[in-house]
């Protein structure tokens, strides 16, 4: 998704320095004069343009949902493929200057890739990490420092087919008219794929929109082969969506099959994303078949009704059954996916959401958490682990700012005195389990109740007054104990240290490969020096959205739905910025910078965790003047030094490195939080400014 983005920034490009293959950079105080191909109309040319730039975001995003669900722990790493798309357009970008074209491979390419992934399925191995994949499967594929960086290379080349034409737009357009119509483009691309998202469709129909649009865009005398390969994928893709108990939701490939029977009641096994999620039966079989963690809670606390209970991460309905057979005359069930709440809705034999006692909420359980007034008696985080990230952030999952300290301390607000809290999952690590032991100890100022079973299995429980609390044992840490995540450092499956040598060798294969890449197709990077600041403009914007998701993602949930309109949103303030340069005369560049300065210095002071407390229209108008202010100074400037190019398409690929630069530096976060990367937007940003070229003493620019 991000490289949207990327998109907006590359073509912010323009210097007074000729790349081998562009055309020559006007005299100053020229005019650029667009040359349309023999034939085309602006029009055709803008429909071309707008159909390509859809098609480039579209695929991309299915690419993401797609290869995340069917090659297995890959849904922990799909910054990579941003990454990948990143390079791809870029590519795609300098091929338009060319007089051959990739674009046909794309078609081909895409169903290879649909075809082979489909049929020959693989998993990234998880052993040798200091970072948790919370999965039960333990796939003995290839290593991710090997299977990263080939997707990456996949990816980037089935990317550079749509951005080929894109790029050869922009090479007939206005820089400012392209810019416009591509973000226009983009858009369509983010609201049609979520809207299939809130459908649910299947992914026959992702492939069918892809190919269709890929079959337009081919020159006449390829567009039977080209639908030939659009037929392939619709093919593979719909054996894919007929297969017997599969759908999709949101966020997962989800996968239901019977898995035995208790008492005449079907047991119901959920998968997702090929790794088992949650085992569907009847309470009773739960409290007395299953492992003793549904059970635990409840024997470790005393003195205790049951008028309220908040049960997050209810799925598929077992635990809000055990909630209502020990007594509960409430039960908010919060669940993030609708999909498996939905098939707890058919399938689960006590029918719990059925219950009138029961009130169902789709939504981020921290974001639930911290609106709801309502005090409870008993809270139970009840295995509520992800296998999905938050699209455009490397390391932030579902679930990341639900076990934060701040988290925690808001559950033990929302508790009466007599209340407790619990949490229960299988923790893989001896270290996980004494970090969570700890930060419930700090948020309640006691100790809690820890009974751990084998595979580190494990269920924390802590009441607010120490006397209602009963534990079978002494708690013990089995070390030391690692300090709470925080609201800006949520990484609670991260163990502390350095960032883990995998990241490091798969960040530098890409930055080796995109080197590469962009050389052979961009000429000697000393006829590139001249774009230095448009380098540092594409890792500085990258950074700054990277933020900005986090931002959003806290104070508003980590919903498909909340991030998928932050993108949009982005989107709609990036246009504004170019409407804003198309019909206004603006301010010197010099200035522009220093107001993008003050408004980074002003998300900085303001803290995220301050405006939780707010009401829901106070915080959001706040938390998008913070987010979207420099995002829109920041585009005033791009969109100022893109109309003064002759040759965006040249430019672009030393934005692009900086926009893959940018994506490496993401993981920078696990170091310094989120807070803190925005001094390091600072920095690029201010290096941007002074390597910005002169003419005449002046900054080039409209």
């Amino acid at each position: 998704m991000s490289e949207r983005t990327q998109r907006r920034n590359s073509t912010t490009a323009g210097t007074g320095t000729t790349v081998a293959g562009a055309r020559p950079e006007p005299p100053a105080g020229s005019t650029f004069v667009p040359h349309l191909d023999p034939g085309a109309t602006e029009k055709s040319v803008i429909v071309r343009l707008v159909l390509g730039s859809f098609v480039m975001l579209f695929i991309e995003l299915a690419l993401i949902r797609w290869l995340g669900s069917n090659i297995l722990h890959l849904s922990y790493f799909t910054n990579f493929v941003l990454l990948g798309s990143f390079l791809g357009i870029g590519l795609g970008f300098l091929i338009a200057r060319k007089s051959w074209s990739i674009l046909p491979v794309s078609g081909g390419l895409l169903m290879l890739l649909v075809l082979g992934v489909f049929l020959f399925p693989v998993g990234l191995d998880r052993t040798g990490t200091s970072i948790i994949y919370f999965t039960a499967a333990n796939p003995s594929g290839p290593p991710a420092w090997l299977v990263l960086p080939l997707i990456f290379v996949v990816v980037a080349v089935l990317l550079a087919g749509p951005a080929e034409v894109v790029g050869r737009c922009f090479g007939q357009l206005k820089p400012l008219t392209s810019y416009r119509w591509d973000l226009i483009g983009s858009l369509s691309g983010i609201l049609t794929f979520t809207l299939v998202s809130f459908l649910r469709a299947p992914s026959l129909v992702w492939g069918l929109i892809a190919s269709i649009v890929l079959v337009a865009l081919n020159r006449p005398g390829l567009k039977l082969l080209t639908g030939i390969f659009g037929v392939g994928i619709v093919l593979v893709l719909l054996a894919e969506s007929t297969t017997a108990g599969v759908s999709w939701s949101p966020y997962y490939k989800v996968l239901t099959e019977d898995a035995g029977t208790f008492q005449g009641s079907t047991l119901v096994k959920i998968s997702v994303n090929g790794v088992p999620h949650q085992l569907m039966g009847p309470a009773e079989w739960k409290l007395t078949e299953a492992e003793a963690q549904y059970r635990t809670p409840y024997e470790r606390t005393v003195n205790q009704s049951l008028d309220n209970v908040l049960i997050v991460g209810a799925g598929s309905g077992s635990d809000v059954a055990i909630a209502l057979s020990k007594g509960a005359k409430h039960v908010d069930a919060v669940d993030i996916d609708p999909r498996i709440v939905q098939i707890g809705e058919q399938r689960n034999t006590d029918r719990p959401y059925q219950d009138p006692r029961v009130d169902v909420h789709i939504n981020d359980g921290r974001a639930f958490l911290e609106s709801t007034s309502t005090k409870y008696d008993l809270i139970l985080f009840a295995l509520p682990d992800s296998l999905a990230l938050v699209n455009g952030a490397s390391q932030i999952r579902l679930e990341s700012f639900l076990f934060t300290a701040q988290a925690l301390q808001a559950a033990h607000d929302h508790l009466k005195p007599t209340g407790a809290f619990s949490m229960y999952n299988y923790y893989r690590e001896p270290w996980l389990i004494d970090r969570l032991a700890g930060t419930a100890a700090a948020a309640f100022g006691h100790q809690p109740c820890v009974d751990q079973t084998v595979d580190h299995q494990a269920v924390v429980t802590i009441a607010v007054d120490p006397a209602n609390q009963k534990c079978a044992n002494t708690y013990q840490a089995s070390g030391p104990v690692i300090a709470p995540a925080t609201d800006d450092r949520p990484f609670l499956y991260f163990e502390g240290g350095g960032i883990p040598a995998m990241y490091l060798w798969t960040l530098f294969g890409i930055l080796l490969i995109s080197l590469i890449a962009v050389r052979s197709l961009g000429g000697p990077f000393r006829s590139m020096r001249p774009y230095a600041d448009l380098f540092f403009m594409g890792a500085a914007f990258l950074l700054l959205e990277t933020k900005n998701i986090a931002t959003f993602a806290l104070l508003f949930g980590t919903t498909w739905l909340v991030n998928a309109m932050v993108f949009a949103g982005v989107l709609v303030i990036v246009l504004l910025a170019v409407e804003t340069t198309r019909r206004f005369r603006t301010p010197p560049l010099p200035v522009v910078w220093g107001a993008i300065l003050v408004a980074l210095a002003l998300a900085y002071v303001v803290n995220p965790d301050w405006l939780l407390a707010w009401p829901f229209w106070p915080r959001l108008i706040v938390a998008v003047l913070l987010a979207f202010l420099p995002i829109y100074l920041a585009n005033i400037a791009f969109a100022k030094r893109f109309a003064a190019t002759d040759h965006a398409q040249a430019a672009f690929g030393v934005n692009l490195l900086g926009a893959i630069l940018g994506g490496c530096l993401e993981y920078a976060a696990l170091l310094t939080g989120y807070r803190n990367l925005l001094i390091l937007v600072a920095v690029l940003y201010g290096l941007a400014f002074l390597l910005t070229p002169r003419r005449g003493g002046k900054l080039i620019s409209i």
